[in-house]
Order: C-alpha cells, then structure tokens, then sequence
C-alpha cells in the first residue's frame, strides 16, 4: 500500500476522545477548547457588567436589570453552534480572544446596548481574559468532576480497610516474610495517603489577575485617572470566586497551577502505589478476582482472570503525571514580562486530568471485583514461624537473656521454622512462667500488634 492509499478516517487521534470518551466526557465542559471560549465570553460578560456598575469610567452609565440577563444570556447560552460561529471568525481575526469579544459584541449591537459596544473587552489585554478563564476551568473541572471521582475512590479504599481490619498477613519487607499485619491495616495506609492530599488539592487556590499589558494598569490610570484601579480588579477577581493576584506580568505567573497540578500528581503516584501493591496481592492470591469479570483474559488460556484495571490504571496515571510535571515545570517560567510557551502548555491540562480519571475509575471498577482469601493469607503465615523471631528476641533482651538476637539469627535465618520447633527454643530460655506462656501461645496469625485498632485512625 502506498501513502496515497493509506485510508484516511475521520476518527479521534487520542484514546480520551475515543475509546474511553464516555469515562472522561464529564471533564469535556469543563477543560475542553470549547469549555475555554464559554469561559472567555463568561469573563468578557462579567467584566462589562462590572465596569459600568463600578463607577470607574467617568459618563459611563449603569445597566438596566434586564441589560444585565441578556449580557448573562450570551454567556449562558452559550452552546455548539457558537463554538462554530467563534471558529469562522476566528478564522478572519487569526485571534481567538479577539473573536470572542467580537461574538460579544455581534449579540449588542442591534438593542439597547449598541451605545456600549466599544465597552466590551475595555482596559483588557487578551491575557486578562485568559487567566481568569482557565482558573475557572481548572477549579470547576477538579471541584466538580476529579474530586468527588477521587474522593469516592478513597472511601472505598477506606471501606475495604474496615471490612479487612482484622484479617491477618504476612508483611513482606523487601519482598521477604516480615512480622504480620493485617490487610486493611495496609489498605488504611493507603488510604490515609490518599486522603491527606485529597485535603492539600481540595484547599487550593486559583489565582487570577486583571491588570493590562504588562501588570501596571497604565492604560486604566490613562483612561480612567480617579479610579481605584487595584480595588476594581480585585473585586471583580474575587466575584469570580477566584484569589486576586496583585503582582503580575502580562500574564498570571501560574504558580497556582504548579502547586495544584504537584499535588494531584502526588496523588495519582500514591495510588500508582495502591495499584501496584493490589497487582502483587492478586498474583500470590490474596485477593480474588471475582465479580463482573465476563471479559476475556486470555484469548488462548480461558482460566485466566487478569488484572487488568490496575494495569490500565498504572499507564493512565503515569501518562497523566508526566503531562502534570511538565505543566508544572513549565508553567512558572514566563521570559520577562511575556512568552507563549504557557497558551501551548495549557491546552493539555485538559489530557492530563483525563488520564487520571480513567485511572480513578478503572481503580474503583478492579477494586470492586475483589474478595480477600483469608485461607491463603493463612497458609502464608503457618508456613513462616520465623517471623515470631522478632518477638523472641525482644522479649529475651528485656529479660536479660544472653545474645538473643544472635541466638534467633541462628535458629531462623535461612530456614523455615514450624510452629513445634519455634515453642521448643521458647520453653527452653527460662523466662517467667506468665510470659513464656504468652510466647508459646503466639502465633503468626495472632502477631499483629494493634493493627486493628489502628484502622480507626482514619477517623481522626
């Protein structure tokens, strides 16, 4: 076949806008270019109706009640044959703020606010609009999308925690047998990780600025040379429900975006973490995979069940983490007082917060299809008496016994110690009746400190 006869198909290039549409399409209105441009007549809109309600411009007049709807209205109606209409002229301005202040306009012009139309984007550079429109995306996409998905993920790991509590385990430091503990012990932690930045992402702030070309507000003095510049903007910011930034270059320097996107990457590498370490329980059969598997796991051998959930999860988490430390890294360097690189770099946040939802939500479906094996957890922990070594040892250098480290070393290191031979060396040392008593009746199983309780610790 030859590149002329290569098939050209009108098909999505990435897997967010394809096969996985429907998980990740609640961020669509939210991060997408045309969530964008909905944002920018938004903030265009406000940024009218505020200016002439401020009182800043000298002769400028206030807006009827019923002016301020059909202002409202462009922004809220906003819809697909807009986004069409803001692309034609786009193509003509070869600006896309420009087009939308044009889209504005074009809705003014024929009522009783064409005496206004030179109003519309007044004392803004595009920057202005911009910033404020990505914050906007940005706090409703995580406040109304990733964080109840994220949050639902975290207290279903924090169910399994309960339900588990008490269910003894073999640790595996290293990935060798280590003094027990109980499985939803270790799910709690990773719970309690989870949900700690969970509080970090959910108590961020979005900046945003209105300010001029270059932050100094020279074409506001010029205009307006009464007005309370600083005090009109940062009302204006605030109605937003965004932080207003007084300091700025052109452009809003992003830091807020950095500190956002570090944290929900540190988010996405715990559970990354999760991922990783429910793979490994499934493969030496901890837990089973049980529930709403119909689907194929080998297209040869019809016994598997593969995890496939936390495997996708991995990928999509890795994809999204590698956009977010580029944004990130990216974002808060700004040549002098201005440079592009940051209009490129924002169209992926979108992509980056896509990733890990597919990731939140293929966790909580593999999670879903899981049973804990309490035999199997068993038969690991009869099949390691060495592990009680710790306790011995310990409970030898209280009592002054001679080497017990050493002693417990010899007896257990590189060789598997059955129950009998582990109460043999106990009944041996001489200790206290009562506390060789309580060394003989422990067990791997009953070796878990105060495991249990510690689960509830993810009330506090």
């Amino acid at each position: 076949m030859t590149t002329a006869d290569t098939p050209r198909f009108d098909a999505p290039l990435g897997p967010l806008d394809g096969r996985y549409r429907p998980t990740v399409a609640p961020l669509a209105g939210h991060l997408s270019e045309a969530a964008l441009n909905a944002r920018r007549v938004h903030v265009e809109v406000e940024w009218l109706i505020h200016l002439t309600a401020s009182g800043a411009v000298p002769g400028l007049r206030t807006l009827t009640d019923a002016e301020v709807a059909l202002l409202r209205s462009v922004a809220a109606d906003f819809d697909d044959a807009s986004v069409a209409e803001l692309a034609e002229t786009e193509r003509v301005t070869l600006h896309d703020v420009k087009a939308v202040e044009y889209y504005v306009k074009k809705r003014m012009e024929n009522g009783s606010l064409a005496d206004l139309l030179e109003i519309v984007h007044l004392f803004c550079t595009s920057e202005d609009v911009n910033n404020l429109s990505y914050a906007l995306m940005v706090r409703d996409a995580v406040h109304q999308v990733w964080l109840p998905a994220a949050t639902a993920l975290v207290e279903q790991v924090e169910g399994m925690a309960r339900d588990l509590r008490a269910l003894p385990m073999l640790a595996r430091t290293h990935g060798q047998p280590a003094t027990p503990t109980t499985l939803g012990k270790e799910l709690a932690v990773l719970a309690h990780r989870l949900r700690r930045q969970l509080k970090r992402i959910a108590a961020a702030e979005f900046l945003g600025k209105l300010n001029g070309a270059t932050g100094t507000f020279s074409a506001h003095v010029v205009g307006a040379p009464d007005a309370d510049w600083p005090t009109v903007s940062r009302t204006f910011v605030e109605g937003l429900g965004l932080t207003w930034n007084p300091l700025t270059t052109q452009i809003e320097s992003h830091d807020w975006q950095a500190e956002l996107y570090a944290d929900v990457a540190r988010f996405n590498r715990v559970l990354h973490n999760l991922c990783t370490d429910v793979w490994t329980y499934i493969s030496i059969g901890y837990f089973v995979q049980v529930r709403g598997q119909g689907t194929v796991g080998s297209s040869t051998m019809p016994h598997k069940v593969n995890p496939i959930r936390f495997e996708n999860a991995e990928a999509n988490l890795e994809v999204s983490n590698a956009l977010l430390d580029v944004l990130g890294s990216t974002l808060v360097t700004s040549r002098l007082q201005r440079d592009l690189t940051d209009s490129s770099m924002q169209r992926n946040i979108g992509t980056a917060f896509g990733h890990s939802l597919l990731a939140l939500d293929n966790v909580r479906r593999g999670l879903s299809g899981l049973d804990a094996d309490p035999a199997a957890l068993a038969r690991d922990l009869d099949e390691t008496w060495e592990v009680l070594g710790e306790a011995v040892q310990t409970v030898m250098r209280i009592h002054g016994l001679d080497q017990p480290y050493e002693r417990l070393k010899e007896l257990t290191r590189g060789r598997r110690i059955d129950a009998a031979g582990m109460r043999e060396f106990v009944e041996g040392l001489g200790l206290p009746g009562d506390v060789e008593k309580r060394l003989v009746e422990l067990t791997p199983g009953t070796y878990t400190g105060i495991a249990d309780e510690l689960v509830d610790f993810l009330d506090s």
